[in-house]
């Protein structure tokens, strides 16, 4: 199993790279402890997805940390595609989150799980994907582990995720949305679409993409890619490609199922500056509790 991880974008909001910022006294990441996680969990090969700018501080932080543990390889999200169609030159950021996973298809040899660099999902979270994925023998089979709302929110500030809709465990569609706290309600405002914003329950499930797919994934995500660049071949200057909308996609089509997991684990991530000090304090108490070691890999 592999473990895909989304690490190319600048956090602009927090100012700089949020994902390669130090959140214990041994200088540890977010990223470190999913990773840790991971392999606890049987994951025995991870892919980060980064930019070529930020290749070298990234690998020689958490990069040559990790490599010890476990197998590790690069992918580069960048405008240059082997596609016709071609991305403009001007457009100054990648495509999302759909374009980032299409980087790594080279490196990616067998089922895998996705997730974010500078989100927290908790041993809960990975173990059932995990898990998942030893089991699973369907192709065309995929799952998604689902949030309550309430566990993902950042203070007072919008942060974007992906409302669930589902059928008997079984995915529908996802909306990716910004959702803030407006006068003690969670309101949801679709990124996609001539949609109205709407208020979500704090038990609303949501995707923080943590997907767990299967290799065959890979084809359909690289004939998503096509189709994308042809429909939007006039507006590729701001157009997003997100996963989870080529999920939805797949799913309304009739091509694949994805089941939607439900996990105890409470999400921590870094957004903006003010995050950090919540994230080192709420693992400074795993570690009381025995979750984690004191010191991450040098127990």
């Amino acid at each position: 199993m592999e473990l895909v991880i989304m690490a190319a974008g600048i956090g602009s909001r927090f100012g700089g790279l949020k994902q390669i910022e130090p959140i214990d006294e041994d200088g540890n990441f977010i990223i470190d402890y999913s990773i840790f996680d991971a392999i606890r969990c049987g994951f025995d090969k991870v892919v980060f997805i980064i930019t070529k700018e930020i290749y070298e501080t990234f690998r020689n932080t958490i990069g040559k940390r990790i490599e010890k543990y476990i197998k590790t390889e690069y992918a580069f999200q960048e405008l240059e595609t082997n596609k016709e169609i071609k991305i403009p030159t001007t457009r100054k950021k990648p495509l999302g989150t759909g374009h980032a996973i299409y980087s790594a298809i080279d490196k990616i040899d067998s089922n895998f799980a996705v997730i974010n660099a500078d989100d927290y999902y908790g041993f809960d979270a990975l173990s059932k994907i995990a898990e998942f994925l030893k089991q699973n023998t369907n192709e065309n089979q995929f799952a998604l582990i689902g949030y309550h709302a309430g566990n993902t929110i950042s203070g007072e500030s919008a942060v974007k995720r992906g409302v669930c809709f589902t059928n008997e465990g079984n995915l529908l569609k996802i909306v990716e949305s910004s959702i803030e706290p407006v006068n003690g309600k969670l309101v949801a405002t679709p990124l996609e679409g001539d949609v109205k914003p709407f208020e979500i329950e704090n038990s609303q499930v949501v995707s923080m993409n943590l997907f767990g797919f299967t290799k065959k994934f890979t084809t359909h995500l690289d004939e998503a890619f096509e189709k994308f660049l042809t429909e939007n071949k006039n507006n590729l200057e701001t157009a997003e490609f997100f996963l989870p909308s080529v999920v939805s996609h797949l799913i309304e089509t009739g091509s694949v199922q994805t089941k939607v997991i439900s996990t105890s684990s409470i999400w921590h991530g870094i957004t903006y500056k003010e995050d950090k000090a919540k994230v080192v304090e709420f693992l400074k108490n795993l570690k009381s509790q025995g979750v984690y070691p004191a010191h991450l890999w040098n127990n």
